[in-house]
């Protein structure tokens, strides 16, 4: 029954290692979001730029997948070119080495004396009105539950190991006889570890614990070490598979990256593990490997020593890990930033232009759902928006073209595409609403809550606009079914209307393509001149039945396209309010 119970306690302290790490990252992102959009999408002028921004962003959200999936989800929102990509990608893996080392420290240092009052203050300023207050007090309690969840692996593995010492000291020491062959086995099983985890972070914790407990030496470890390496990359690629084709090039890029570092180790794996050596005997320490010789001796035959010497052995291997994994990653950027561009034309080649790509009515950014975490989806929902509008664009040139057409079978193919278009936007207008909703469940911050109320509103004006398209069809058909005519005059008078929407349309899209917009007055006068055009041609109607320029009910096919097109205009001032209300927010 103690097994037992030990068991599910380490398996609670992991639970408790990852939602830590979680909770901790997500109050990280929610603080600087925005911060953290501008700061990437900026700082990739030059390589050292794109190295330093990827180093500097993992950091702070303590995820290299953190950091991996935003910078695929840029890809896919069009903010980030793939060779920039490819930059920050090399720099996230040299920022995931800093949870390494916090790791290593959490197994030498009994931080969770501190992490129990650090969670009581976490709780206080998370309950504060503030945001910027409630987000850290947020940071606080996911570091603090990290390490509590991190002291229960280590206290509670240590209790199994005491119980069932011999049968696991002979089960691993089975498995190590092999030689290159054990390598291989323990890199696999890395992998393996980190996918099915989704977090390099607890491999990493676990292979620490492994190895501090005697259970496998410093070369098993290393051979997890750059095992986890390969596996932290398949959660890019699972957040790609559903996303356009750039993201998945650059979730292959990131592939390609560590899988050709781990190649290379591999090939040095023996001259490597000496470099480690020899840095930590130059930092005072001991020998990794003498040192986790000595463990396995001390765990097996319960060799007598003091509690200084065996915790200087367990510090001496768990620094050389974090030294192996910083030493890995650094060094591979290193080599591989000058091969940049032939990663690039590797994944270009891996990964095809799809056909149907350009297909109208097919979603560019979000088809596959939030690839990144609720505060950094936000900017792919604003690239499909203006996407949208591009498509509501195009829709407007076929009615302008239905308005004119005199030839009742061309216009019947025209009136069709309209009508195709209304379903269009009513389709994109429902996933994206429902990309916003399930970005919404990811808990934002009330400025990115404000923001999506603010797209929900730009999306129902732009289906407004195919509603409206289709109406115009229907009232040219009836037009057509009776016989009607619009003559040289009255299309002329359409026309300079159209004229004045079809610039209303480029203002939008303008509009919704300027960062931090705060001047709409292009949007107002746009729908100002189509308000005056719209009364003018109404007075000269009045005088024209009068003096039965054209037929009545001629005049009312006309005066009822016109009221339409003045309505699309009001849909488009309001898209550049809403623009407006969510940069204002």
């Amino acid at each position: 029954m103690t097994t037992i119970l030990n068991v599910l306690s380490v398996l609670g302290g992991l639970a408790m290692f990852l939602y830590g790490m979680a909770l901790m990252s997500e109050g990280l992102q929610k603080s600087a979001g925005d911060r953290l959009r501008a700061f990437m999408a900026r700082m990739t002028s030059n390589a050292f730029k794109r190295v330093l921004t990827g180093t500097v962003v993992t950091c702070l959200v303590q995820s290299s997948s953190a950091t991996t999936i935003m910078v695929v989800s840029f890809v896919n929102a069009g903010l980030l070119t793939l060779g920039n990509a490819i930059g920050v990608i090399m720099g996230a893996n040299i920022g995931t080495t800093l949870t390494a080392w916090i790791t290593s420290l959490g197994f030498s240092v009994n931080i969770a004396l501190f992490a129990v009052p650090m969670m009581a203050f976490g709780y206080l300023m998370h309950s504060s009105k503030k945001n910027g207050l409630k987000n850290m007090g947020q940071f606080l309690m996911g570091f603090a539950v990290m390490y509590v969840g991190l002291t229960f692996m280590k206290d509670c593995s240590n209790a199994i190991l005491g119980q069932y010492q011999t049968g696991m000291m002979s089960f691993f020491g089975s498995i190590n006889g092999f030689g290159f062959g054990s390598i291989l086995l323990f890199l696999i099983a890395g992998a393996v570890l980190t996918i099915v985890l989704q977090a390099s972070s607890a491999t990493m914790a676990i292979t620490m614990l492994l190895a501090a407990s005697g259970l496998i030496d410093f070369q098993l470890a290393v051979a997890m070490v750059l095992g986890e390496n390969i596996g932290t990359t398949i959660t890019a690629n699972i957040a790609a598979a559903v996303a356009n084709t750039s993201a998945k090039r650059a979730a292959r890029a990131h592939t390609i990256f560590n899988v050709i570092g781990v190649v290379w180790v591999l090939a040095l794996f023996g001259p490597i593990v000496k470099l480690i050596c020899v840095i930590m005997e130059a930092l005072n320490f001991y020998n990794p490997v003498e040192a986790s010789h000595q463990l396995a001796v001390i765990a097996n035959s319960g060799t007598p020593a003091s509690p200084e010497t065996v915790e200087m052995y367990k510090n001496s291997l768990l620094y050389g890990i974090a030294m192996l994994h910083t030493l890995f990653n650094v060094t591979n950027t290193l080599i591989l930033i000058w091969f940049t561009p032939l990663i690039e034309k590797a994944v270009v080649w891996l990964v095809k232009e799809p056909k149907g790509e350009t297909e109208v009515f097919r979603l560019k950014y979000i088809s596959g759902g939030p690839l990144s975490t609720a505060e950094l989806s936000i900017s792919e929902a604003q690239q499909e928006i203006t996407h949208f509008a591009e498509i509501c664009r195009n829709g407007f040139g076929y009615l302008r073209e239905a308005v004119n057409e005199q030839n009742p079978e061309k216009f019947d193919v025209l009136n069709d595409k309209l009508i195709k278009y209304e379903e269009i936007t009513d389709r994109i207008e429902f996933e994206i609403a429902t990309y916003l909703n399930e970005v919404s469940k990811g808990g934002v911050s009330e400025e990115a809550a404000d923001k999506i109320k603010s797209m929900y509103k730009i999306i129902g004006e732009m289906e407004s606009l195919g509603d409206s398209g289709e109406a115009i069809g229907r009232i040219l058909k009836r037009k057509n079914a009776h016989g009607k005519v619009f003559d040289k005059s009255i299309l002329d008078r359409l026309n300079k209307m159209l004229d004045l929407v079809q610039k209303s349309y480029d203002v939008m899209i303008e509009n919704l393509k300027t960062d931090n917009l705060t001047d709409i007055s292009n949007a107002e006068n746009a729908e100002y001149n189509i308000n005056e055009c719209r009364n003018h041609l109404r007075e000269e109607h009045i005088i024209n039945i009068e003096s039965n320029s054209y037929n009545y009910l001629t005049g009312v096919y006309y005066m009822d396209v016109l009221a339409e097109l003045e309505k699309i205009g009001d849909f488009m001032i309001n898209i550049s309010q809403a623009a407006k209300s969510k940069h204002e927010n």
